[in-house]
């Protein structure tokens, strides 16, 4: 089975770099009060005092904690008429670690679970116990194996079109020579082959990938020493860009750049709109990031957990339109969101005004000349 989106309306990569995130988040907002507040039909299977298990892979992405959880927790209150509970647990990016806190979550006879893949693969027996005890499973952000319930994420493809379309543009004229490095997210994720897959539908045959390199767990330091041995191998002066999947790679290959003596940074992408991105952003430091809605996501999984749990199949199937396909199934019903291109000329109209950030946020003492350059104050 392949794992590409179904969806029966065609995403194209000009929407998302066109569309407005705070224009998607209203809309969502408004989704979802209109959903959590309509009557169903059928019979509740429980009423509002919930349990919803909630497991996040690592920490080292500073949006699971700082955003995901949050908004989780807050919405699955507000549609329980706050009755219903969040319990939640951080993998550390451990596979084995989740699949005890998994483990625990069964024990302790939560309603429902979203999971957060450290391992899509690892995790799949977890979720076959789960679906034993009658406990449904959502993967959430990253597409886990098993028979799961639900997939709720982002056009992770997309992610990776939008990253290599902004490589491509930023070399112009210049790109076909260009040498980039790629640095690929981790192999246990399955998002990564996704991000990879769009990525290199873009730059396959437009620049020329010089270096590719998986990175373990996601993890900062690997990349930073994966970007050590590119600029050894390649030379600081022959590399013209280069891909990161996400942001805290993106810091970590910006910083081996620097120590390798680079005053001029070749164009970095990232992804997930990181406080210190959106800062490297505004000073020129990293070329781009992806924007994904944290509110669109989290509250979709939030009111798509708490409609399975209570049976409301109409609210169910309206906030899964699409369908995707894992190794193990088909036809996920899924919710997939769209992706921004963020970068300097839009900070105002996406992390701003979503409210991810303010202005005092981002223009702290040492980037406030950078801020003052693009008209972003207070």
């Amino acid at each position: 089975m392949n794992a590409r989106p179904r969806s029966t309306a065609v995403r194209r990569f000009a929407i998302a770099v066109a569309a407005s995130a705070s224009a998607l988040s209203l809309a969502a907002c408004g989704v979802i009060d209109a959903v959590g507040g309509s009557d169903s039909s059928e019979s509740p299977k429980k009423g509002d005092d919930i349990t919803v298990g909630l497991l996040l892979p690592d920490k080292e992405t500073t949006r699971f904690e700082k955003f995901d959880y949050p908004i989780i927790k807050k919405r699955v209150a507000s549609l329980t008429d706050n009755k219903g509970k969040v319990r939640y647990a951080n993998a550390g990016a451990s596979a084995t670690r989740q699949s005890e806190q998994f483990q625990q979550m069964i024990d302790a006879k939560v309603d429902v679970v979203l999971v957060d893949a450290v391992d899509a693969k690892a995790i799949a027996p977890a979720i076959e116990k789960a679906k034993e005890a009658n406990i449904p499973v959502i993967a959430y952000d990253r597409l886990a194996e098993g028979p799961i319930d639900a997939y709720v994420s982002h056009d992770n493809e997309l992610v990776g079109e939008v990253q290599g379309r902004a490589i491509v543009d930023a070399l112009g004229n210049k790109a076909e020579t260009s040498k980039i490095v790629m640095m690929n997210g981790s192999p246990a994720d399955p998002n990564t082959a996704r991000f990879k897959a769009g990525a290199l539908s873009e730059l396959d045959g437009h620049v020329v990938i010089a270096k590719q390199y998986d990175t373990r767990e996601w993890l900062p330091s690997v990349a930073k020493a994966n970007m050590k041995k590119a600029i050894q191998s390649i030379g600081l002066n022959n590399i013209a860009a280069v891909y990161s999947a996400n942001d805290g790679m993106a810091g970590a290959v910006i910083d081996a750049l620097k120590e390798a003596g680079a005053t001029d940074i070749p164009p970095v992408t990232g992804q997930d709109a990181n406080l210190e991105a959106v800062q490297r952003i505004v000073s020129g430091e990293q070329y781009m990031s992806v924007y994904k809605s944290f509110l669109l996501e989290a509250g979709n999984a939030a009111e798509i957990a708490v409609a399975k749990v209570q049976g409301r199949s109409i609210e169910f199937d309206a906030l899964t339109p699409d369908h995707v396909d894992s190794p193990t199934e088909e036809d996920i019903p899924s919710n997939l969101v769209q992706v921004v291109a963020l970068t300097r000329a839009n900070i105002k109209d996406t992390v701003i005004r979503d409210g991810v950030y303010t202005v005092k946020d981002i223009c702290t003492p040492e980037f406030e000349e950078d801020c003052a350059a693009i008209g972003l104050t207070s």
